[in-house]
């Protein structure tokens, strides 16, 4: 398993090893021990969601309140896509950055992406599919978006068509916006998350 860091830090891509032979092919998109090499603790999984879009659908850019958060760990079973992800950490060093990645079902590498960095994803293909991890489990009242056309962010979003939004994403904030309504997660309490996450993983170590 390759791992590296993205732009945006404590965002990470898995890159698996694929055994294909005559019956078709074989590899592990997600690897418990790899994840914990790079962020010093574990994942653990609440919900595991399942989405498919046809090409030139954009879901994202969302985020959860945190603390809890949600961290996510995505990649995609069937299609192509472009993962996105976008730095909404208010005082991050990177604020208002982002990082893309394309995910296919040709080299089943995924994105995680920690608590408090916002996610999104165009599908490239039609009927693609896009497999989630979730640390946390679904709550409405802790979900949170920014526009993805969001002229100043400038994500890389494919230009040959119009791209499909849920009316929730067209209607959502800009960065700014969200920033000026106080909705966007603070980067200290993001990174005291993080913290208590290895935390907690040195004591299940030490166990």
């Amino acid at each position: 398993m390759q791992v590296t860091e993205l732009a945006v830090p404590d965002a990470y891509v898995f890159t698996p090893t694929t055994f294909p032979d005559d019956r078709g092919l074989f590899c592990t998109p997600f690897q418990a021990a790899a994840l914990r090499e790079a962020t010093g603790h574990g994942l653990r999984v609440e919900q595991t969601n399942h989405s498919v879009s046809r090409r030139g659908v954009i879901r994202g850019i969302h985020f959860a309140d945190t603390p809890p958060g949600q961290a996510k760990y995505v990649y995609c079973p069937r299609g192509a896509l472009l993962d996105v992800v976008v730095d909404v950490r208010v005082g991050s060093p990177t604020f208002g950055q982002w990082d893309a990645v394309r995910l296919d079902a040709e080299s089943y590498r995924a994105v995680y992406i920690s608590e408090g960095i916002g996610h999104g994803f165009v599908a490239l293909t039609d009927d693609t599919a896009m497999n989630y991890l979730c640390s946390t489990g679904y709550n409405p009242s802790a979900e949170r978006g920014i526009n993805p056309q969001d002229e100043a962010l400038g994500l890389p979003w494919p230009a040959e068509r119009d791209p499909v939004l849920s009316e929730k994403d067209t209607a959502a904030p800009t960065l700014a916006e969200a920033a000026e309504a106080g909705i966007l997660p603070d980067y200290k309490d993001c990174v005291a998350r993080y913290e208590e996450l290895r935390a907690e993983a040195d004591v299940t170590s030490w166990a």
